[in-house]
């Protein structure tokens, strides 16, 4: 079947999108490590949710209101890119006496800007997709295959290429890759199909007037519930972006287990969720079609389950690494199941004049509110555990983990009844 132009300039919009992540998502703590800042790693992570809290819903209300879409996805980028690329900069001249406030500060702005980009990104895809006649079910998972085809990309990149002697996943040059990908991305977002903005001149509510109509979905007591259980799941999202490479390099200090695969690339090992994630994107339209979103998501929680489970049980030595392995292809149904069926769920069910809005908040429940206890709770578990003392104890924090997904599948699986496909009024 012939792919139209239109699909190809959504791939390579989405391939950029999570290239500019993947450059230094699961490396940062191994880097933040290096010189001196582990201690404040949870903070690096806890940041990616808190800007989350409102920086999706206020560029999504700009994006439905003000600008159009694609535009606004632009503006982000731009800025994103060149604080990034700012931080870099900074830790290049800073060599072995960085500081935690200046990069930091740099790094937030860049992060305030970037995140709101996700969910914009699906709305422009979703709007291309709609002027082009295709339904956004059946043609956005197999484009949005090709975001992690571009956050696997980077991932190997920064595990493999050297520059200085140095590999990318040990020193700031990560930070100038994903700056430099950000700045590409800021001008390609202009060549989308514009976007629809509601700029109707009849009087508004605060709320209408202000985009904060997406919020009157929590009335509806399914949305309530989907949005409530969307910020307990995404509490996982962050677990192992913080901790899983973390956990890895803590083998190092077993003289035999030092030199194994999983110790000294363990980039490139986490890089298997994200191929996993290829896979299981295109299972997306027709699990949503076969089974509706409650069993699509309970499926998702219960992999959390899995993946966390895996950790703990798992070594890098031989059969030990295997779960390491199963643990990483089980993230791709955790990862998608929840976070694109969950997409296209407000998609489906939410009408034009808040779409845009109702993803930011959305992203808002799951990276923002949801991330930021995730972060914050894993690192209090991984202190209490007393990880850092006695590195044979992270089992126990995986375990306790796995615990936590599998009693919100359960109270997931009692509470929420899947709706039928329906928009709501406007």
């Amino acid at each position: 079947m012939k792919i139209k132009p239109i699909s190809i300039k959504l791939i390579l919009m989405n391939f950029l999108e999570f290239a500019v992540w993947g450059a230094y998502l699961t490396s940062l703590g191994r880097y933040l490590g290096n010189i001196g800042l582990g201690s404040q790693i949870k903070w690096f992570f806890a940041m990616q949710g808190i800007v989350s809290i409102f920086m999706p819903t206020l560029m999504g209300i700009v994006a439905d209101r003000k600008i159009q879409a694609q535009k606004v996805l632009s503006l982000c980028h731009g800025v994103a890119g060149l604080f990034m690329i700012g931080a870099g900069l900074y830790c290049m001249n800073a060599g072995d006496a960085v500081a935690f406030a200046p990069l930091f500060i740099l790094y937030s702005v860049s992060l305030a800007f970037f995140m709101p980009t996700i969910a914009i990104a699906n709305s422009v895809a979703y709007n291309a997709l709609g002027k082009e006649g295709m339904d956004p079910v059946v043609a956005f998972p197999p484009i949005r295959v090709f975001g992690t085809i571009g956050f696997i990309c980077s991932m190997l990149v920064t595990n493999f290429l050297k520059i200085g002697g140095v590999a990318m996943q040990d020193s700031y040059t990560q930070l100038f890759s994903s700056g430099i990908l950000s700045l590409v991305l800021c001008g390609y977002a202009l060549t989308m199909p514009a976007c629809p903005v509601n700029k109707s001149a009849e009087h508004k509510s605060f709320a209408e007037a202000f985009g904060l109509k997406a919020f009157t979905l929590f009335k509806d007591s399914q949305f309530a519930i989907f949005f409530i259980f969307s910020m307990l799941l995404g509490a996982s999202l962050q677990i192992t972006n913080g901790y899983a490479n973390t956990f890895l390099g803590s083998f190092a200090a077993d003289p035999s287990l030092a030199d194994t695969f999983a110790v000294k690339n363990s980039n490139a090992l986490i890089a298997i969720s994200q191929a996993s994630e290829t896979l299981c994107i295109l299972l997306i339209p027709f699990c949503m079609k076969k089974f509706g979103i409650k069993k699509v998501m309970l499926i998702a929680m219960f992999a959390w389950v899995f993946r966390f489970g895996f950790f703990g049980l798992g070594n890098p030595a031989m059969p030990g690494v295997l779960l390491f392995i199963l643990s990483c292809i089980v993230y791709g149904v955790a990862f998608d199941f929840f976070n694109i069926s969950g997409s296209l769920y407000v998609d489906q069910n939410t009408t034009t004049d808040i779409r845009s809005s109702a993803q930011g908040v959305f992203m808002l429940m799951t990276n923002g509110l949801g991330a930021t206890f995730g972060t914050l709770a894993a690192g209090a578990v991984v202190d209490a555990v007393g990880v850092f003392d006695d590195a044979s104890k992270w089992p126990q924090a995986w375990y306790i983990f796995a615990a936590y997904a599998f009693v919100v599948g359960i109270l997931f699986m009692i509470l929420f009844k899947d709706p039928q496909k329906k928009k709501v009024a406007a």
